[in-house]
This record gives C-alpha cells, structure tokens and sequence, in this order.
C-alpha cells in the first residue's frame, strides 16, 4: 500500500498522505506513488491544478526514519532513491501547485512547500526543517528557496536549530499565503485551487516557468543529496539515528 490517495475533480488534482497513524511520514513506497501523481498530472491536461493535503491531524512528520535509515544504511545513494524522482518532478511541474497544512510540517513535509505557489496553514500548525537535528542536510532546493522566502538567519535557524515555528510565524514570514483556523484549511485551499482552475492554463504555465528556473533547481537538488549522502554515511548520522531510535539526545561530542 502506497498511502497516497488521488482524485481529479474540477480541474484539481488532489494528492493525499493518508498514513494518518504515523502523521504521513513518507516510505521510498509513498515517495514513488508521489513522483507518479505529479509526472501524471503534468502530463494530463485535465489537470490544471495540483493539491497537496494530509489526512488526520498533521501533513507531513517527514521521512519514515526506520525506512530511510534501512534503505540508506543498505549502500543506496539517496539521488537514486524514491524521493529524488518526486524531487525531480516538483522542480519541472509548471502547473500551479497548493498545499493545505494542518498540524506538524517536518523536514520535506515544509520544504515540499517553497515548490507550492499557494499555501494555506493552520494558525497552529507546527513547521520544521531539523536536518541538522539528524546531522544531515536540507533537501529539495531548500538552501536556496528557504532563505529566498524567508532570509538567511531565519532560514539558517531553521536548519541549524530545528525547532518549529507556528503557522502565524509561517505566513508572518511569508511561507504561506493564508493562515486560517485548522477546520478551514482544506476548504480554503480547495477554493483556492478551483479559482486557479478557472484562469488561462497556459498562461499560468508560463508565469510559473519564468518565475522558477526548474533546471538550476535540479541541479542543486542533486548537489544537495551528494551532501546529504555522505552525511548519512558519517559518525555524526550514526549517532543521531541511535540515539532517535533510543529515544534520547545525540552526543555529537562523542563522534568528534
């Protein structure tokens, strides 16, 4: 089972995390069935405009740690893995993309967010990026998109201290478009969506190309997961996925 749920209805492309009982943290599994949502509806043209959404109480905690780890420490390089071919897909995807978020945004669940043109989120909702957390590296063209949204420090203290921020602080900052109250979200983001459905297709494509330079976002795509490769292989990573899976905190000072 891929946990990701689809449905076309009015031009809107709805794709849905629906592993509420681990709050949609996202499998090699989920990662692929992603990638084929997006390729598929960049292709479709009865797809005007995607939706990303999470069922339960949150939109994304991240990467399944257990399954990454285990695919990981297995010798896969991560630009081979699941994920980089949805990475790949949100860089080349012109038609415009909305995101609803509720709950917790961890890790790929907020960087998937700078590739949205439209984002609405919960005044409580919880956003993160603890990369360094995990002593790794931050992914999907964050390191350039973040600080673009948001500015350097904030963005560095996002990355390096990991600690999350209120969907207030999100749209405050300029991550999100609307801030609303968690039970209106999805409705807000749908209505959303369908307005966009209504305006020129082609147009909106060509806007979103000359607002977003999706080779330049490949590429550094690729270069952020050669980093986060060798940190996955690094004492550092070891100790930081011992001590997650032991339920306590890292002692980086221990591995040097």
């Amino acid at each position: 089972m891929s946990h990701i749920k689809t449905e076309l209805t009015d031009g809107v492309l709805s794709i849905r995390l629906d592993r509420a009982d681990k709050k949609n943290a996202i499998t090699q599994a989920m990662y692929a069935a992603l990638a084929d949502a997006v390729i598929g509806a960049q292709a479709n043209p009865e797809v005007r405009v995607v939706l990303f959404r999470g069922e339960g109480d949150s939109f994304s905690a991240g990467n399944d740690i257990g399954d990454f780890a285990s695919i990981a420490m297995g010798g896969t390089r991560p630009t081979d893995m699941a994920v980089f071919r949805f990475l790949k897909s949100l860089a080349y995807l012109d038609k415009p993309a909305v995101a609803a978020v509720r709950g917790r945004a961890v890790g790929i669940g907020l960087t998937l967010l700078l590739h949205c043109d439209l984002v609405v989120v919960a005044e409580d909702a919880l956003l993160s990026t603890p990369f360094v957390n995990l002593a790794l590296a931050p992914e999907a063209a964050s390191t350039l998109l973040l600080p673009m949204a948001i500015g350097h420090q904030r963005a560095f203290e996002m990355f390096a201290l990991g600690e999350p921020i209120s969907g207030t602080t999100a749209h405050a900052w300029g991550l999100a478009n609307r801030c609303v109250e968690s039970a209106a979200v999805e409705d807000e983001a749908m209505r959303l969506a369908r307005a966009l459905a209504q305006r020129a297709p082609g147009s909106l494509a060509g806007t979103k190309r000359l607002m977003r330079d999706a080779e330049s976002l490949w590429t550094l795509m690729q270069a952020e997961g050669e980093v986060f490769g060798a940190q996955m292989l690094s004492p550092e990573a070891r100790e930081a996925f011992t001590a997650f899976f032991e339920k306590r905190a890292p002692n980086f000072a221990s591995v040097g």
